[in-house]
């Protein structure tokens, strides 16, 4: 791209510096038919590049000026003698058509998503979408699904943002019936205080706050049924306050939510209380191996409501082999504590993550189990942990929270800030330990306890079950678009199912295809 060169601004202050007396003495110096030609040359190629971006834009083209229609080649044939009005007038078209190439393209493709924007760069909209088709192998094992192809995910929504300090997001669950999945707007005034407001996901754990799109599994691991709002994809409509200081090195969120999941009121006068805490100490050091180390906990807060037909969490495998564990009434305080670390070092990314959760059945009267006599039970209580890992063997770095940037694409383009010829896609290995127990004590009523079952005592049973589950297998990242995931299962019960199933070991085999735009 050309601008206006300096000697041409000398030019038209000598012409313009000798001041009126100057002016009133001698005649205007008429400009020379280089400079003209010059000024004309500049004119029709940052013409003619306004016109490659609004053709790459898709707009149509605007009609070409009088002074840039002259093809390049009439720069040498002689030109008429032009006043200073004339340069001036060329010169002010050079500026205006070097700001319009400096604007921003109202529409296109930004590597990412496509997009609409205003002209000042003020308002975004962003059309986005992705879905998992995924087949499910069981070899017909006892007790387990048979064989089958599903849509596990189906969202399409939009995003954007108003202005420089209001973000928002808009998206649809389509599997069977729609549904909205994320609705909320996030005012950023600074960067250590933003508020986000709507149907969102949880602040809990680290394993939620991975997008869907950037999970290296199939599945999240079997802890995830004691997370807040599970059987709601872990959201609630809520309010949240969350920032971060030292560039990212410590962020929090604290959020007040319904606690019911998807769409659903509260059973209560007291919200679902979450927070979460994440610390980086070296992010911004200049000791790279260290960069990647990030640590921090989450707590939640909220009560239950007995009458309203409560339970406690889900004993379901998240890939549904088997129920390992009870639900239970419950009725009062719930709370879960969580602790999680990370440690992404190039292609490398090791993940631990432990949850507890405590499920009081206080005051459940004729709901408890055994009957009419009980007034208050024992808590219920779920524990786990995982530990994950992940490697690429193509090179690629490792990220917290998205999609690595493939170096060399199997097909379609190449990924945002890559240049890479295509080749085999990016290839990751990956491998993740999850362990899961549930404990429910017994209790027993008589004559002499209190309260007291005199005519006919009863005796609720324990449970105290434990599960685990081995995944491995590779991804295949077909560009930074596409994906296949390759899992293997090996599922442990332990005691017997819900169902009656006696111990036995599961295998499980998830080939999934994730593409998103």
């Amino acid at each position: 791209m050309y601008s206006p060169k300096p000697w041409h601004v000398l030019l038209i202050l000598c012409c313009l510096a000798p001041g009126s007396f100057a002016l009133a003495q001698q005649p205007v110096q008429p400009a020379r038919e280089d400079e003209v030609a010059e000024l004309r040359r500049e004119v029709a190629e940052l013409k003619a590049q306004i016109q490659q971006l609004q053709q790459a834009a898709g707009l149509k083209a605007p009609a070409a000026p009088a002074a840039a229609a002259a093809p390049a080649g009439a720069a040498a044939a002689p030109a008429a003698a032009a006043t200073q009005a004339e340069v001036d007038k060329l010169q002010k078209q050079v500026d205006t058509l070097q700001t319009k190439a400096n604007q921003p393209p109202t529409s296109g493709w930004n590597g990412e998503h496509f997009f609409l924007r205003s002209s000042d760069g003020n308002f975004v909209l962003m059309p986005t979408g992705y879905f998992d088709a995924q087949w499910a192998g069981y070899g017909n094992q006892y007790g387990a699904p048979p064989d089958s192809f599903s849509i596990t995910r189906a969202r399409f929504g939009f995003e954007g943002s108003y202005g420089k300090q209001l973000d928002y997001v808009l998206q649809i669950e389509t599997i069977s019936s729609p549904t909205v999945r994320d609705a909320y707007m996030d005012f950023k005034p600074d960067p250590a205080f933003r508020i986000m407001a709507g149907q969102m996901k949880v602040p809990f754990s680290m394993e939620i706050s991975t997008a869907d799109t950037a999970l290296a599994f199939s599945n999240r691991s079997i802890l995830s049924v004691l997370y807040p709002d599970a059987a709601g994809a872990f959201r609630a409509p809520g309010v949240d306050i969350h920032g971060d200081f030292d560039r990212q090195a410590i962020q929090y969120w604290v959020g007040l939510f319904n606690g019911q999941g998807l769409l659903a009121s509260g059973t209560t006068n007291e919200p679902e209380i979450v927070a979460r805490l994440r610390f980086e100490p070296w992010r911004n050091s200049d000791i790279s191996w260290l960069r990647g180390l990030g640590f921090g906990g989450s707590a939640e807060h909220s009560r239950s409501k007995g009458l309203a037909g409560e339970q406690s969490f889900s004993g379901l495998m998240v890939d549904n082999t088997y129920t390992f564990f009870p639900s239970f009434h419950i009725n009062g305080n719930v709370n879960r504590y969580n602790g999680f670390v990370s440690w992404l070092d190039g292609p490398l990314g090791l993940r631990g993550e432990y949850t507890h959760l405590q499920q009081d059945r206080s005051d459940i009267g004729s709901i408890a189990t055994g009957g009419i006599g009980f007034l208050s039970q024992p808590a219920v209580v779920g524990e786990g942990y995982y530990l994950a890992a992940t490697y690429f063997l193509t090179g690629e770095t490792e990220s917290l929270n998205a999609l690595p940037r493939v170096i060399h694409p199997v097909i379609g383009p190449a990924s945002p800030g890559e240049s890479g010829a295509p080749g085999w896609g990016a290839w990751q290995l990956k491998f993740r330990y999850s362990h899961l127990s549930g404990n429910a004590p017994g209790s027993e009523c008589d004559a002499i306890t209190t309260p007291a079952c005199p005519i006919t005592p009863v005796i609720s049973p324990a449970f105290n079950d434990t599960t685990d589950e081995f995944t491995a297998g590779f991804n295949w990242y077909l560009n930074y678009w596409v994906l296949l995931k390759t899992d293997v299962n090996l599922d442990r019960l332990k005691e017997p199912s819900v169902q009656g199933i006696l111990p036995h070991n599961y295998v499980v085999f998830l080939e999934t295809v994730q593409f998103r735009f």
